[in-house]
This record gives structure tokens, C-alpha cells and sequence, in this order.
């Protein structure tokens, strides 16, 4: 059997798995979706949001690009963004990032990538706004994975920048967006503690687009 025949197979004794003791699984499922969580990560292989949360079908509402970033010109991730906060209501959105991520190591080096230096463009400017932070880093692999860090936050302010965040957030107290970076290494998700409240009174002078005071609902 071929790799690719073996997919099949693999779904096959999946599906047996699911409905052995719930044969209503699937048809319960399609009903409708109700995720607490948006999950914006890499499309990196290694890194399946599924499995490194331990989350079943129905419970995340996933959207993946290269170097889990939030681009204010990418309809793709608005898109998803702004369904998942005012149709689906998620209470949670998280950025996720990983150690050994190809897209951050390709914006550390200073050369024509072609067709992606305008995507790159974004964790360059991460690594340009925190310069001095991490050239003081000697060892390129913690100067690596602290601008994998670095840019998880950034992205994380950039969700926190949208209209529809901000105004749900005002009126029921949710979404909370937070920051995570998981180790392919070990194995292990890091929580980088995102204060989502400090930074959104923060951006309020420039990024308030619900013109009224916030306040901070507890998380």
C-alpha cells in the first residue's frame, strides 16, 4: 500500500474509532460548530494544532500560513478573524508560533528571497523594532527562538489592532487573545503570557476604533 492510498485506510479505522461507542458522532458534527478557540499558526508540518492540544473535532477553528503572522493586507487571515469573532463568538484567540520555524530563520538572514520578501517583511520588521534586544543575544539559537517569541507577540498586538476584536471585547469581555510558542524540541507549548488587557488600553490612543473608554472585563 502506497502512502497515499494509506491516507484512506487511516480514515477508515478513524471513522470506526469515532463511532464505535457514539454511533451519532459524525451526524451530531455536522450539525453546526461551536469552538472557544481560533488557533493562527504556522503551516509548518511538525506543528498540528490538533494533536499538540489535545482538542477533538469541533472544539478549534484553525487558520495556518507561514510564520503564524497577521497581516493587515492579508484577506485570507481578516477573513478568518473576523468570522470566528462575530459568527462563531470564540472567547479565546491564540497566536502560536514554534521554535525552529523556518519563516523567522529565512527573515534573520539579510538576502533576496524573492516571492517572499514581502511576506517576510513583517517578522523583519519584528526583528528591526527589537534590534538591539536581540543582536545583545550571542548565541544564534536563543537570538532564533527569542525572535520566534518576539514576532508571536507582535502578531498578537496586530489581532488585537482589528474592529471587531475590540468592539466584542468592549460589549461582552471576550475574545482574550493570547501568545503561545511551542517546542518541537521537547515537545512542550509555552505560554508567554500576553498581557491582552495592558496591551490593548496601550494601542487605545491610536488603534481605538469602538470610540468609548475600555475596561477590563477579568480573563
Amino acid at each position: 500500500m502506497t502512502s497515499y492510498e494509506q491516507i484512506f485506510e487511516n480514515n477508515r479505522r478513524w471513522l470506526a474509532e469515532k463511532t464505535a461507542n457514539n454511533a451519532d458522532f459524525f451526524a451530531k458534527l455536522a450539525q453546526d460548530q461551536n469552538p472557544e478557540y481560533l488557533y493562527i499558526g504556522c503551516s509548518d508540518s511538525r506543528v498540528t494544532a490538533e494533536e499538540l492540544m489535545g482538542a477533538r473535532p469541533g472544539e478549534v477553528f484553525i487558520h495556518r500560513n507561514v510564520a503564524n503572522l497577521v497581516n493587515s493586507t492579508d484577506l485570507n487571515v481578516i477573513s478568518v478573524i473576523d468570522y470566528a469573532v462575530r459568527h462563531l463568538k470564540v472567547k479565546r484567540i491564540v497566536i502560536c508560533g514554534h521554535y525552529n520555524c523556518g519563516g523567522v530563520k529565512a527573515a534573520m538572514t539579510p538576502k533576496d528571497l524573492g516571492v517572499l520578501n514581502p511576506w517576510l517583511r513583517s517578522i523583519r520588521d519584528v526583528y528591526r523594532m527589537y534590534k538591539d534586544e536581540l543582536n545583545a543575544i550571542a548565541d544564534e539559537g536563543r537570538r532564533y527562538d527569542r525572535l520566534v517569541e518576539l514576532n508571536v507577540q507582535e502578531q498578537c498586538v496586530n489581532v488585537i489592532k482589528y474592529a471587531v476584536v475590540q468592539q466584542r471585547y468592549v460589549k461582552e469581555g471576550f475574545p482574550v487573545v493570547h501568545g503561545w510558542v511551542f517546542d518541537v524540541r521537547t515537545g512542550l507549548l509555552k505560554d508567554l503570557g500576553i498581557d491582552f488587557p495592558k496591551i490593548l488600553k496601550g494601542i487605545q490612543e491610536i488603534y481605538d476604533l469602538t470610540g468609548q473608554d475600555w475596561f477590563a472585563p477579568s480573563v
